[in-house]
């Protein structure tokens, strides 16, 4: 075998070698898709637009039911849905486990989740996700948000995505989507402007405009956003170090090509 031909074998073994190395790293990355909220942050005091990201992880069954869980310590007092083609949408409200006062009001009810239901032969399959948009507000002026989701599929089965975040920053097996608030804007007007010793929900009560949230990172892991530039970052970093290794590997060769033409 020439000098030529065991470079070229050896760059398809390191070529070979790089993209397996990057399959394998990127298989844990993409099996931790997950129902998410986006955008993960909102803002206290003003109403948000939280879309829901639910992906089917099923390979024999759709996902034809979504339950959201809404917080009752720090209830939204307004929530809303946008409807979906193929899908019924109901809030469901309901008393909560002790009274809350917001303002001048004590709330003993308030919107404790939102489901949706698919139609008759429609549902989210195999390989596929749908977005469920709500509005909801005065967004409460706490550090983050559990919304516990319920993805229901067609065989019975029901995966709970409810485990709160770990405080170790690992993520949980089944992670809620979680939303931060994002208290900046209220820490800046001071809270003396509310009345000193009001309470989170009397400073909420004073949120009138309607706020739509930025997009930040989730706290409950890897969006599909952050996970798709992180898979793609990684296979370009691949193949910048295929290219350097053909390029070293491709020198002698082609300097010995040189060396006999000139001999």
């Amino acid at each position: 075998m020439t000098k030529q031909s065991r470079a070229r074998l050896g760059t398809v073994g390191a070529a070979s070698a790089l993209l397996t190395a990057a399959v394998v790293l990127a298989a844990p990355l993409a099996a931790s898709a997950h129902v998410h909220v986006d955008p993960a942050t909102a803002v206290a005091g003003g109403y948000a637009t939280l879309t829901f990201k639910v992906p089917n992880e099923s390979e024999t069954a759709s996902t034809n039911r979504i339950e959201v869980d809404l917080p009752t310590d720090t209830p939204f007092t307004s929530v809303s849905y946008q409807p979906v083609p193929g899908w019924s949408a109901e809030v469901i409200e309901g008393p909560l486990p002790e009274p809350i006062t917001v303002g001048d009001a004590t709330l003993t009810t308030a919107p404790l989740s939102v489901v949706w239901t698919a139609d008759d032969g429609v549902g989210i399959v195999d390989g596929q996700f749908q977005e469920f948009p709500i509005s909801v507000g005065p967004v409460p002026d706490t550090d983050d948000v559990v919304l516990p989701a319920h993805q229901g599929y067609t065989d019975g089965s029901v995966v709970d995505w409810a485990d709160a975040p770990l405080e170790s920053g690992e993520e949980p097996e089944h992670p809620a989507p979680v939303l931060v608030i994002d208290r900046s804007a209220d820490e800046a007007a001071g809270h003396g402007a509310h009345g000193g010793g009001a309470d989170a929900a009397a400073d909420t009560a004073g949120g009138g405009g309607d706020v739509t949230a930025t997009a930040a990172a989730a706290s409950e892991g890897p969006d599909p956003l952050s996970l798709g530039l992180g898979i793609g970052g990684f296979g370009l970093g691949a193949i910048a170090l295929v290219v350097a290794v053909v390029a070293l590997l491709r020198r002698p060769a082609d300097e010995q090509s040189r060396t006999e033409v000139n001999a």
